[in-house]
């Protein structure tokens, strides 16, 4: 296989900032080659074994790639909740860490950062860590995706706290009565201290010149719908029965609040109980009736969504990217799942059937039909009339996650 010129130039650059320090961030934007390009590295290095660390959703075509280049070093591909089923007495001499940013909590390290540190201290390997958006919501997400490298940029900062002190603007916010520390304003110094380490290539640079149009339509739900809303939102509990059994909607909190009228404006909701409702089909329908002659890519939120849409499609819809490539089935993703890793490029639009509160899921799932050779994308936003949706949407366009505090706001225009 051939490597796109630019690859070509990246791989060189980053075979002499990794020899040079260990480790490599590849800031390459969706639909690049972040994973050829990667192996491509490795070859330069000369490794025998690379570890790579993805996504479920993500391991097929990361194996595809692989099987496409066919280089020399051995390769074994898992997903991060898998990562304790690998045999400890194998050795790695690079691992490359895929979707990097999904390390980047704080101010306290997730499970997923400590189980990469913890291989990194036992493997001490050459590390590539790749992303399309290293910080999409906060530069303080740079701190835990580097930590476990033992010459990282911040290693003088023995955890988060001590990164904070130099590195991010602190503030407090008053929640539920408490004061809180924010740690969400790092400062653009991180990234300046970042750049050794880093390359950055976006889409533009790689001559793409995709178009996306997103369109929002509206869809009037069921009155039932709007009243139970109307109803928890005033009273904050609802009891009803469901199937001869008593259930229960909690809102007692802004948090509870917030994630049960999300589920209600598109029609489902889960129950105290721990069990789920379809309340509403009118989503579902609309979609069916707009875009059941195409073959598309629908998002949804929640697991009870799918369900919905399963019975307005029937067999008409698959939940697998191999089914969905060979056949004529359009794919239902759940958006957290489906937003990295993977390519819709079959798909003639991508439809919304929900929101997801973060600003890094809005952004890469967008962003999954987009090829080289692909001029226009369409992406369709379905929302509720006099729903929650639209004002998640346009908090997390402007690249911030969508809070409690926002929808405080928002409540009284609900």
């Amino acid at each position: 296989m051939q490597f796109r010129p630019y690859q070509q130039e990246i791989i060189e650059k980053g075979t002499e900032v990794i020899t040079r320090y260990s480790f490599l961030y590849l800031a390459m934007e969706v639909r690049t080659g972040k994973t050829l390009t990667s192996f491509g590295i490795a070859n330069n290095l000369k490794v025998n074994r690379i570890l790579f660390v993805t996504k479920k959703k993500a391991i097929g075509s990361i194996e595809k790639d692989y099987q496409l280049y066919n280089p020399k070093f051995e390769l074994v591909v898992i997903n991060y909740e898998s990562l304790h089923k690998i045999d400890t007495r194998i050795r790695f001499d690079l691992i490359v860490i895929d979707e990097a940013h999904s390390l980047g909590a704080f101010p306290k390290p997730s499970k997923r950062a400590k189980d990469i540190r913890d291989l990194i201290n036992k493997n001490k390997p050459f590390v590539i860590l790749l992303s399309g958006t290293p910080t999409p919501e906060s530069y303080s997400q740079m701190y835990h995706q580097v930590y476990g490298i033992p010459n990282n940029p911040f290693h003088q900062c023995v955890n988060f706290y001590r990164f904070a002190n130099s590195y991010v603007r602190v503030t407090e916010k008053i929640i539920n009565g408490l004061r809180i520390r924010d740690y969400s304003n790092g400062l653009p110094t991180i990234m300046d201290v970042m750049k050794p380490y880093l390359i950055a290539f976006s889409q533009k640079d790689a001559g793409f010149k995709v178009e996306t149009n997103e369109i929002i339509l509206e869809v009037q739900m069921k009155d039932t719908t709007y009243n139970l809303a109307k109803y928890l939102s005033k009273h904050r509990v609802y009891e009803g029965e469901v199937d001869n059994k008593p259930e229960f909607i909690l809102g007692d909190t802004p948090a509870k609040l917030m994630t049960k009228l999300h589920q209600i404006f598109s029609g489902t909701v889960k129950f105290e109980s721990g069990s789920s409702k379809i309340i509403d089909l009118s989503k579902a329908e609309y979609i069916y009736d707009k875009f059941s002659h195409l073959k598309i890519g629908i998002f949804y939120k929640f697991k009870e969504e799918l369900k919905a849409l399963k019975e307005i499609y029937g067999d008409k819809l698959c939940t697998q990217l191999s089914v969905f490539n060979d056949t004529n089935k359009s794919i239902a993703l759940q958006i957290v799942s489906g937003r990295e890793g993977i390519s819709l490029r079959q798909a003639k639009c991508l439809v919304y059937y929900n929101i997801d509160f973060s600003a890094t899921s809005y952004w890469q799932s967008r962003d999954r039909m987009t090829t080289q050779d692909r001029e226009k994308n369409k992406v369709y936003w379905i929302f509720s009339k006099q729903g929650i949706e639209k004002s998640i949407y346009k908090t997390v366009m402007s690249k911030k996650t969508y809070t409690t505090s926002h929808f405080k706001k928002d409540l009284l225009s609900l």
